[in-house]
């Protein structure tokens, strides 16, 4: 049983979109973590790689304003400029806007594109786009970072390779899914908010009142109810294929390793607090427990940032202090334990937002310019790369596009730039084209 319940987002076309199918989602043992195990075993029979680099993708879905965060225009006009002042950054001639002092001061271990032309300003198309490189096509879903790195890498332990916190990812163009890689290679979504009290998984953690022990009696019964029905069946072979698969998911959620993964309740609460108690920042100190634990690539989603009206509020009190306190403290805490060479961190976001503003205090959408933020994994830090006019409305100095950064996330990942896939009436598909950013590779 695939397990179809819903999280909610909503952006500025007023859209209620549900993330279906959520693959890992184990609703009772069901079929979705056996096709991902009957996938790792397939993996492994055609000797995919096992290569140890990380990502953790933070998407900040809606579009995040590129002149209020890191490429202000301090001396256009007012209706461009905006509310915000400018600031120094740890390198010398480099300014951000004042509500991002942390990321300011953390500079030199990130980096930033001011030159990223999005080429696209609308949302849902932007999902797709942005998180697998190539434009969208109506006829082609294709399969988005984390879906590929778990297609070509499978699985390091009992943890899918794959998987989603949070459900701000649009899936209307099949963005943030696997697309014509297969069902078995879409992200386990996580929904429950690391920061709340009592914080329980859903298809990791039993319901309540359901012990370990009760699981285990429910093992045995359902085995002996087979072995007798079994008996009667003319494919055993079969059925004992898929037994194994079953198997294989009822170990990963009775895995010693699994659970602790999650108990994030045993970090030091000061370390919690650096992160931030709020769900963004939990999340991402979660990210980095599930890359400890053997999960391949991990994005962790956020969503709210189509900021049409009350933008500076908005950005000010609300969407950027989380990001400001949380992502400076997730590169630190890599670094601080050995991961941050074979971790790619990334912020990517919609589209960049107009420059001139509106009668709402709002952007609206811009699809000509952006940024991306780049940290981990050879990425130069202190890095600001690009440069945009005047107004911020278009690169005009080291110019690179969604197929650059795709390319870019490949490469690190060592996954090959001419990568073929297959359509599911086998037409060959390559996955990206295009050249990584040259200064980053």
């Amino acid at each position: 049983m695939l397990d179809l319940l819903t999280g909610h987002t909503r952006d500025c076309e007023g859209v209620s979109r549900r993330s279906f199918l959520k693959v890992g989602a184990l609703a009772g043992l069901g079929a979705s973590l056996p096709m991902a195990f009957a996938a790792k075993q397939a993996a492994a029979a055609q000797g995919k790689s096992s290569n140890d680099m990380k990502c953790i993708l933070i998407w900040a879905q809606g579009g995040t304003s590129h002149h209020d965060t890191f490429d202000p225009k301090p001396d256009a006009p007012l209706n461009v400029k905006g509310e915000y002042s400018v600031i120094d950054t740890a390198i010398p001639g480099v300014k951000f806007t004042e509500i991002v002092p942390q990321m300011a001061r953390e500079l030199n271990r990130f980096a930033i594109l001011r030159g990223w032309n999005p080429e696209n300003g609308s949302h849902g198309t932007a999902d797709a786009w942005v998180m697998s490189g190539r434009r969208f096509n109506p006829a082609v879903t294709y399969p988005t970072y984390g879906s590929v790195v778990a297609q070509q890498h499978g699985f390091k332990t009992a943890m899918p390779p794959f998987m989603q916190l949070g459900s701000a990812v649009d899936h209307r163009f099949g963005g943030g899914v696997a697309g014509i890689l297969g069902l078995e290679h879409n992200p386990f979504e996580m929904l429950a908010d690391p920061s709340a009290p009592v914080f329980n998984v859903r298809d990791i953690t039993p319901p309540q009142g359901v012990s370990m022990d009760r699981v285990s009696r429910r093992k045995q019964m359902l085995a002996r109810v087979d072995q007798l029905q079994r008996a009667t069946e003319i494919q055993p072979d079969a059925y004992n294929a898929l037994d194994e698969h079953f198997k294989a998911a009822l170990n990963m959620i009775t895995a010693p390793e699994t659970r602790r993964a999650f108990e994030i309740d045993k970090e030091d609460p000061r370390l919690r607090d650096r992160y931030g108690r709020n769900r963004f920042g939990q999340s991402l100190l979660l990210s980095r427990r599930l890359i400890e634990s053997g999960v391949r690539f991990v994005t962790v989603t956020d969503g709210g940032w189509d900021t049409h009206a009350n933008n500076f509020n908005a950005l000010k009190k609300n969407l950027i202090p989380r990001f400001d306190q949380g992502i400076p403290q997730l590169l630190a805490d890599l670094e601080e334990r050995g991961l941050l060479e074979s971790t790619l961190v990334l912020w990517l976001t919609d589209f960049g937002r107009t420059p001139k503003i509106n009668s709402a205090s709002g952007r609206d959408h811009w699809a000509s310019a952006g940024f991306a933020m780049m940290a981990g994994a050879g990425i130069p830090g202190g890095s600001v790369l690009g440069e945009t006019d005047e107004e911020g409305g278009r690169p005009v100095k080291n110019e690179y596009f969604s197929h650059n950064i795709a390319a870019t996330v490949y490469q690190k990942m060592g996954l090959p730039l001419d990568l073929v896939a297959h359509a599911p009436d086998g037409r060959p598909v390559r996955l990206i084209e295009g050249e990584p950013i040259r200064e980053w590779a």
